[in-house]
């Protein structure tokens, strides 16, 4: 069910009564309601991916992660997103009043797209570093093998690696997990 959004501005209260009522996805940006683009195939298989490995390495640590149906609140931007994969260390925190939006993610990963990868760049890391419990970032290209990855090493300073080569093993620091790119990038069909 598809309904179309006046232009105007929205609380907070409107957009949650609206997400619930329709199936697509939306985010909430200062008082404004945006459709989520739709992700290809390849977008989908290298957040499951991620999601997957993920789930194996932490298994029986104090972690929960989520997929893109997750929505976080980020009260100092005014912000409601669903990131493609988020890990919160347990206890899990919800938004007030809420059962279905979580505020406390120490990673968050985004899968680029063209249409995306400024604002998951730009405005969006700038909104998730206001989150406190945040310290791990990483944005995975779909069109070619490149990760960067994104480590809080002191108050407003982030280490930035990049990864280019298929043989790497990509170690996270929040918790204590390794990422193979093969293993990311498995069913990915890479343009030479």
């Amino acid at each position: 069910m598809t309904q179309a959004l006046e232009q105007r501005t929205y609380t907070r209260e409107e957009y949650l009564d609206f997400e619930v009522a329709v199936e697509e996805r939306h985010e909430y940006v200062n008082g404004e309601i945006r459709p989520m683009t739709g992700g290809t195939p390849d977008h989908n298989e290298l957040a499951v991916n991620l999601a997957t490995l993920l789930k194996s390495a932490l298994r029986g640590k104090p972690y929960r992660i989520f997929g893109a149906d997750q929505r976080l609140w980020i009260a100092d931007r005014n912000l409601y997103t669903y990131p493609d994969v988020m890990v919160i260390e347990k206890p899990l925190q919800l938004q007030t009043g809420r059962t279905d939006t979580v505020t406390n993610p120490c990673f968050i990963a985004e899968v680029l797209s063209k249409s995306t990868q400024d604002y998951d760049h730009g405005e969006k890391f700038l909104a998730y570093r206001s989150i406190e419990s945040f310290r791990e970032y990483l944005l995975i290209d779909q069109y070619q093998i490149y990760v960067e990855h994104y480590v809080q090493t002191a108050a407003n300073q982030w280490l930035l690696s990049e990864y280019d080569d298929p043989n790497t093993i990509l170690s996270l620091s929040t918790f204590a997990a390794q990422i193979e790119l093969t293993a990311l990038y498995e069913n990915i069909d890479i343009d030479a």
